[in-house]
């Protein structure tokens, strides 16, 4: 082992500890404890599986009520959470202590209280008993525990902070102050109905991401993760800088089944950052590098850290929605984070790996790769056409039939890679580093695409929800896990049909077990954020924090956001992905709306929690509390804070996403065609590279500082070309309020007016907002706005107000009203007829093209005197 890639004594150990102490738990006892530990695991996700399935239904027993399952859910979390974590550093972890076989039992007979009681609970709504309110406050105590130990103190403090905010609000001082909730309110709230511990982000974890998590772990175990990274290396390791180009790509795939920052930056970094620091990476560039892949993975769809199912609920569109959105952002940012990884070693003058594939001629590469992609797309296209339209055409026997074909494909896949060894660990520590060839690598392994095809399947063209999609995909990875050995062995000559079974069979039940595990945090975490979402809905504290944001901002608009993106990061810290998201989208995303309609910003409500998303899991990356960073630096022996700074560094492109959508939403592919998002995705990429060039200081040469201002400025330009246009030609144009009906009737149908209103708040305040009125069909301007279910009255004065609002009409969605209070319109914005923005992109091109040129003759002049 050379000196460079040794790291310091113990820190495997130290590494170990920090994984599980943050994703499985720290303890593993022996004898009967451990047996009975990793059984009552299995037997939860058994029990998922059950729920997730159509068994009960055909069967007619085992059916659950989506609040008893929630209740089951949590109950087993937490007496998982007792017995898996440890109370403290030095309590034993090769035994489970008397008290907590205690606490585990009381924890989840408080978790499964709804469940044992529902009947009793459901005739006395809202009138706790003893009982009850006893249960519920040993409850709360034994989960904020619960959730120092799995999650560490961070969370725990956050919801204690939230239930003194609520039991003492009318001692609060100034805009603090609320009237005030009692205990057996508080109880009532938070631990009996479904507005608190047992909401929609256990319901989520319930529901959806246990089985995400389940399947993600059955496919590491079944060997996909190794494959992975096996993929990567062969294709990458043998560039400029390959093994951190190899680490983003392996660190994407990793983090599309993964719902863990910190798991993702173990499971990769530990073969990749030696691999990095080898070919010229300094020890913290190397775990930077790392960080932020593995911090990219969780807005990397379709698992997004769990958070993808939760945005379902809160924003209340499709998962298939929530994918589309999320999808071409995450995947800017990868492409740009190979490029800075590029630009790296472009400055350090490093090299690859050496390869392992024959020489093959430029025009050959580039004839496999093409290959290679259009195979791909003819997958994606036969997954997503043909299969859809095989269903109108078999039926009610088309998942017989795709069940058929799936095996078929299966066993031959299996065929094809037995003509090729088995992909083996290799030691990142070794002297000798040998590539595998690409080839061979790629091809023993493509049967662990059939499970990712069969969740699309499901979700696109079944439009099944993702927990039956995920169930079905989890029960071919089962089925994968059980035959793939034996099947393999048989076509490679090898008769231990017994002995491969049974190691299926065990790879099937460590799965279970790890699958269970690692969802011990995320549903202690879910629960635990219940309690804060609860809080605002029963004390009004989002107003509190939108009111503190506009006090700091002045109403200024850029200051609203930066201060949002903020906070999103202070509460982000020390959470994982669920509870985070959770958390900043409770407190952050209404502030974001509620002061954005008030200053003229109107975006779909996606855009906002994708905003406070992004900001929320960059604590992970962020000094002095990145997790991540610290995992990473355990990893390559170098200091978690300078490591933590150079991924915040890597990560500034990730950061600047989150402004461009919000006021750019093409870029989430909202309302936009299929060629116009093709352009989009392309011209995005390229402003995200020269953003990245531009950032980094270097991209044909070294930039000068004005360079890098203009590269800047032309990335800006590429992503919001709407500014420059806007400055030289306004996009809308005033209308008098009495005229709303006739500017409905002037512009076209499809486009939307910016309408400003005067309004009351919860509290009775006037306040101010704007909203985005569409223009629906109709001959004329009346009829537009009787198909709004909108009519208006118009004073002596020439004041305009909101008459009526037909009920469950267009305009009562958008957020017109005339019961309460008689909504004032200030004014009408219609759009106009001007230049298209893209126009912009024109002198942003030419002037990237003479940046090109100067740094071409500045690298050439460079270059010919060290020639000589």
């Amino acid at each position: 082992m050379t000196n460079d890639t040794q790291r310091p004594q113990g820190s495997e150990v130290d590494l170990e500890e920090m994984v599980a102490s943050s994703d499985s738990g720290a303890r593993k006892p022996l004898g009967v404890p451990g047996k009975l530990l990793v059984s009552i695991a299995a037997v939860w996700s058994l029990f998922q599986l059950w729920i997730a399935s159509p068994l009960p239904y055909l069967a007619g027993v085992g059916v659950f009520n989506a609040t008893e399952a929630r209740s089951i859910h949590l109950a087993f979390a937490l007496f998982l959470a007792f017995m898996a974590y440890p109370a403290l550093k030095r309590s034993p972890r090769e035994r489970i202590p008397l008290q907590d076989w205690l606490f585990a039992g009381v924890a989840a007979f408080c978790g499964a209280y709804m469940f044992l009681f529902y009947a009793d609970l459901a005739e006395r709504p809202g009138a706790p008993i003893t009982q009850d309110v006893v249960v519920g406050v040993v409850g709360i105590l034994l989960l904020l525990e619960a959730t120092r130990r799995a999650l560490g103190p961070p969370l725990m403090i956050v919801a204690l902070v939230f239930i003194v905010y609520s039991l003492f609000g009318p001692h609060m001082p100034g805009i603090l102050a609320h009237r005030g909730v009692s205990v057996d309110g508080l109880i009532n709230h938070q631990w009996l109905t479904t507005q608190g511990v047992f909401g929609i982000a256990l319901g989520v974890s319930t529901s959806f991401v246990f089985l995400f998590v389940l399947f993600g772990a059955l496919l590491d175990k079944a060997g996909a993760g190794n494959y992975f990274i096996k993929v990567a290396f062969s294709l990458l390791g043998h560039y400029r800088g390959g093994p951190a180009k190899a680490a983003v790509v392996a660190s994407g795939m990793t983090g599309l089944i993964s719902g863990s920052s910190i798991a993702n930056t173990v499971t990769t970094g530990t073969f990749t950052i030696p691999m990095m620091k080898r070919v010229g990476f300094s020890a913290n560039k190397a775990g930077a590098v790392e960080v932020s892949s593995s911090v990219n993975g969780q807005i990397m769809p379709p698992v997004m850290g769990a958070a993808a199912f939760l945005m379902v609920e809160y924003v209340g569109i499709s998962y298939v929605e929530v994918i589309k959105h999320a999808f071409l952002p995450a995947l800017i940012s990868y492409i740009a984070l190979i490029y800075i990884v590029h630009l790296e070693a472009l400055k350090a003058g490093m090299s690859g790996l050496p390869s392992s594939n024959p020489a093959r001629p430029f025009l050959n590469k580039m004839i496999g790769f093409l290959t290679g992609l259009l195979a791909l797309m003819a997958l994606s296209f036969g997954v997503y056409y043909g299969l859809g339209w095989l269903k109108p055409l078999l039926g009610a026997a088309t998942p017989w039939v795709v069940a058929v074909v799936l095996a078929v494909v299966y066993v031959a896949l299996l065929k094809v890679g037995a003509n090729y060894p088995e992909l083996e660990l290799d030691d990142p520590n070794s002297e000798v580093i040998k590539l595998p060839q690409t080839r061979p690598t790629v091809m023993v392994g493509l049967h662990f695409i059939l499970p990712v095809i069969v969740l699309v399947w499901c979700l696109m063209v079944e439009r099944l929800s993702p927990g039956l999609s995920a169930f079905w995909a989890t029960v071919f990875m089962i089925a994968i896990m059980i035959t793939q050995r034996p099947i393999t062995a048989l076509f490679r000559g090898r008769s231990r049909l017994a002995e491969d079974i049974k190691e299926g069979f065990l790879d099937l039940w460590d799965g279970l077990v790890t699958g269970a595990r690692n969802m011990i945090g995320i549903g202690i975490a879910t629960a635990t954020a219940g309690i804060i979402v609860g809080a605002v809905s029963q004390t009004g504290v989002g107003l509190v924090l939108a009111d503190v944001v506009e006090v700091l901002s002045m109403g200024n608009l850029m200051l609203i956001l930066l201060l949002t993106a903020v906070l999103s990061l202070i509460l982000g810290m020390g959470l994982p992905t669920t509870a985070n998201y959770i958390v900043v989208s409770s407190l952050m995303a209404p502030v974001i709306v509620l002061l954005g309609q008030q200053n003229g910003l109107i975006v779909p409500l996606i855009a906002v929690h994708l905003f406070v998303f992004y900001f929320g899991i960059m604590a992970d990356v962020t000094p002095p509390v990145g997790l991540a960073s610290f995992a990473a630096a355990a990893v390559s022996g170098g200091d978690p804070i300078r490591t933590g700074f150079q991924a915040f560094y890597y990560s500034l492109r990730t950061a600047a996403l989150p402004f461009l959508f919000i006021f750019n939403t093409d870029l989430l592919l909202i309302e936009v065609g299929l060629w116009q998002g093709l352009l989009i995705f392309v011209v995005a990429t390229i402003a995200m590279l020269i953003f990245a060039a531009g950032s980094q200081g270097f991209m044909v040469a070294r930039n000068r500082w004005y360079e890098s201002l203009l590269l800047l400025l032309i990335a800006f330009t590429l992503f919001r070309p709407g500014f420059w246009m806007d400055r030289i030609h306004d996009p809308y144009q005033s209308v008098p309020p009495a005229e709303f009906a006739q500017a409905l009737g002037m512009v076209d149908e499809g486009s939307n007016l910016r309408v400003e209103i005067l309004d009351e708040d919860e509290f009775g305040d006037q306040l101010t907002r704007y909203l985005l009125v569409p223009v629906p069909d109709g001959e004329n301007g009346t009829a537009r706005m009787e198909a709004l279910g909108l009519s208006l009255r118009s004073e002596e004065d020439g004041s305009t107000f909101v008459d009526n609002v037909a009920f469950g009409s267009q305009a009562e969605q958008i957020g017109f009203e005339a019961l309460f209070f008689d909504q004032q319109i200030l004014s009408v914005m219609a759009p106009v007829d001007r230049w298209p923005k893209e126009l912009m992109w024109i002198p942003a091109f030419l002037v990237f093209g003479l940046i090109v040129v100067m740094q071409r003759r500045r690298r050439d002049a460079t270059a010919a005197p060290a020639a000589s």
